[in-house]
């Protein structure tokens, strides 16, 4: 038995686009070093979750949440700069946003930002994290090309690798093999187990299969609102807490 506190913790969250209710009444937590799986039909608050932990839901017009959720047991409503937060929870959206400047200042944009700017230090960040995304045999002869020029499957990785670029202690990733082709989807998935040794990964995904192999517990949303969240195995076997769970990882309906 441990004591450590969970890294992620939610207490009652909802959350709303104008007065749509998207998400009712979470409480859950996310041990350190582990992978959440997250599944559920479209529309059922997956994204949204993922965009309250790092603040970029206050970006959205209209939008906003209730609750409480913490980080390593601070309270994120008590962090003064969204932007401190932001840097310590990378994240990756489905289809690829490559910033209009080369592969390597692509990778060095959010270091630059943070004051890095040492020659070596930027070299060994933007080699680690391409390596991390799987990118790196494919684009370390041409580093000084325009990311936007890659394939959209390649420019997915780089945001990956941006996403990396500040080592993050969480890492969300909200359907990042959609645009990337299944045999380099099964080599970043292992890169994924590796990455969880140093961080919590929260990874949206429609592919339940991935969840299966990914997770060491699995959150369903259906219908904004929480049907099961179990360790994995439980899930995904024969009785998980709730019939819905089961109907849908074996294709009952989705």
């Amino acid at each position: 038995m441990t004591n450590e506190k969970p890294h992620i913790e939610l207490k009652n969250v909802s959350a709303f686009y104008g007065r749509k209710r998207v998400l009712r009444d979470l409480s859950l937590t996310v041990p350190r070093n582990s992978v959440l799986g997250i599944i559920g039909p479209a529309n059922s608050g997956k994204t949204t979750l993922l965009k309250i932990l790092n603040r970029t839901l206050d970006f959205v017009d209209g939008a906003r949440f209730t609750g409480e959720v913490f980080i390593n047991g601070q309270n994120i409503a008590d962090i003064k700069n969204p932007n401190d937060l932001r840097r310590r929870i990378g994240m990756v959206f489905p289809l690829p946003v490559g910033l209009p400047m080369t592969i390597y200042e692509n990778v060095v944009y959010a270091p630059r930002r943070m004051g890095i700017t040492a020659k070596s230090a930027l070299d060994e960040i933007v080699e680690r994290c391409l390596r991390q995304s799987v990118l790196w045999d494919e684009v370390k002869d041409r580093l000084g090309m325009l990311g936007t020029r890659l394939s959209g499957g390649q420019q997915q990785r780089l945001t990956l690798a941006r996403a990396l670029s500040l080592s993050p202690e969480i890492l969300c990733l909200d359907e990042f093999s959609i645009a990337i082709d299944p045999v380099t989807t099964m080599r970043i998935e292992e890169v994924l187990k590796e990455l969880r040794k140093s961080m919590t990964i929260m990874l949206v995904t429609n592919l339940v299969q991935q969840a299966r192999r990914l997770s060491d517990n699995t959150l369903f949303l259906m219908a904004s609102e929480l049907v099961e969240h179990s360790p994995t195995d439980v899930a995904f076997g024969q009785k998980p807490k709730d019939q819905r769970t089961f109907d849908y990882v074996n294709g009952v309906f989705g």
